[in-house]
């Protein structure tokens, strides 16, 4: 179970960072939208990984309810925060007629 949380991790991470890289403004988004569900994961797995059932007759072992608060919480931010990067992309392409990040237009082809 660790090595599939590393792996997703590790893809989530990556493909973020790739994206983020992109110059267009919809593949930055995208990119921001992954960092956010890898680091929300990564904070759900500080909670402990496993998950062993309760039997009646053992001590139980529960789960630390603060990074679940901390998830929750970080789930409503980031949505938050994407609607408001996609209207700010939004108003860009209608303001200077292109979506580089860096807000240069696109060039014409040489005829």
């Amino acid at each position: 179970m660790e090595a599939l949380f590393a792996v997703t991790l590790g893809l989530l991470t990556a493909s973020g960072v790739y994206l983020l890289l992109r110059g267009r403004t919809f593949p930055v988004v995208l990119g921001l939208t992954l960092l956010s569900y890898a680091v929300n994961l990564f904070l759900f797995a500080m909670g402990r990984l496993a998950g062993e059932v309760a039997v009646i007759g053992r001590e139980v072992q529960h789960a630390d309810p603060l990074p679940q608060a901390l998830v929750l919480t970080a789930i409503v931010i980031g949505f938050a925060m994407t609607a408001f990067v996609v209207v700010l992309a939004l108003r860009g392409v209608s303001e200077l007629g292109s979506d580089h990040v860096d807000g240069r237009r696109d060039q014409e082809p040489a005829p």
